[in-house]
């Protein structure tokens, strides 16, 4: 997770509203504007985010249920939203991207291990239903689209869009603000951050969390248009048997990943920096110590840094030269 920090003490007015979406805190931060309008806006903002929940939710009834419902059916086809399209294909892309480590048609597992609740208990599923749905290999690809028809060539596709939306809903309140005239915002959807303008002529500061303390590990300067993200294994979780299992699952074994406890990613200003950090942190996460770099740059990410499961920080020198510790006793690892 990624936190907002406190500003200096001379700088412009500042509005700040908080939600719950995505089933995570939502923070936006609007600098700059009379609190009346800063008001309307955040609302406006908040609203959005809402409709994007509901539109977008994996298992509670709305446009992405429907559509995972007609997939059971594969190979029955029916009418798509027009609005899920392009999220579709562009989830696609990223995908392909990946080498298919971000993989949202993978909603039977993460239904299976008890994610997709939003309250959930140990548990550990029939080894032989995980190994029939890795083996059922429903990729995004399987996703077929016919004029106003779509269909899956593939049973097993369910679509879980939770490591996409909160990206997407970024980029979108980034623009609808920019085209408001804003000229400072934070936008903070469960430490998923984009940076509009400055706050008052200072950039904007932001804190990483420490995936094991309630603090922050490190932070930095967010500029103009920049989006951070990051995956870890401490939000939704649960142990069993002395063992964390994450909601992050590898859909090569149909478990949940292993040996990192977080990994964040820092996106440059151009077209959908939220959606990338939202999403470039998975395949880097998933990917593991021996794997994390070369996934990041897949991703085409060149600031990144991965903690492991004994602490231990791995860092690109781009993030390396971005980042403030403030968290002492450290041991680096540091990669081109």
């Amino acid at each position: 997770m990624v936190i907002s920090l406190a500003g200096c003490a001379r700088e412009a007015p500042v509005y700040h509203e908080q939600s719950f979406v995505f089933g995570t805190m939502v923070e936006v931060t609007i600098s700059g504007e009379e609190e009346a309008r800063a008001r309307e806006l955040a609302g406006k903002v908040l609203a959005d985010f809402d409709y994007l929940h509901r539109t977008l939710h994996a298992w509670e009834p709305g446009a992405l249920s429907r559509m995972n419902a007609v997939f059971a059916q594969s190979p029955s086809k029916a009418a798509v939203a027009p609005g899920l399209v392009p999220i579709i294909r562009d989830a696609t892309r990223l995908s392909e991207m990946s080498g298919g480590l971000f993989n949202p048609a993978i909603g039977k597992l993460i239904k299976l291990w008890g994610f997709q609740s939003d309250e959930f208990q140990p548990q550990q599923p029939d080894p032989a239903e995980i190994k029939a749905l890795v083996q059922a290999n429903p990729r995004m690809a399987d996703i077929v689209f016919e004029g106003i028809q779509f269909y899956s060539k593939n049973p097993a596709v369910q679509l879980d869009l939770g490591g996409y939306a909160k990206g997407y809903a970024l980029d979108l309140a980034a623009e609808y603000l920019r085209s408001q005239g804003v000229k400072g915002a934070l936008i903070n959807i469960g430490g998923n951050i984009i940076a509009v303008g400055s706050r008052g002529g200072q950039p904007w500061r932001v804190g990483v969390q420490h995936p094991r303390k309630a603090t922050a590990i490190a932070s930095l300067e967010l500029h103009d248009g920049e989006a951070i993200g990051t995956s870890g294994d401490y939000q939704r979780y649960f142990e069993l048997g002395g063992k964390r299992y994450c909601h992050i699952i590898d859909p090569r074994t149909g478990y949940p990943a292993q040996g990192v406890q977080a990994v964040t990613v820092l996106i440059p200003k151009g077209n959908r920096a939220g959606t990338l950090s939202d999403v470039a942190s998975k395949p880097a996460f998933i990917a593991g110590v021996k794997g994390w770099s070369a996934a990041a740059k897949a991703m085409g990410v060149e600031s990144a840094m991965l903690i492991d499961e004994r602490g231990e920080v791995y860092l690109t020198a781009a993030m390396k030269k971005r980042l403030e510790f403030q968290e002492k006793g450290l041991v680096f690892h540091e990669v081109p």
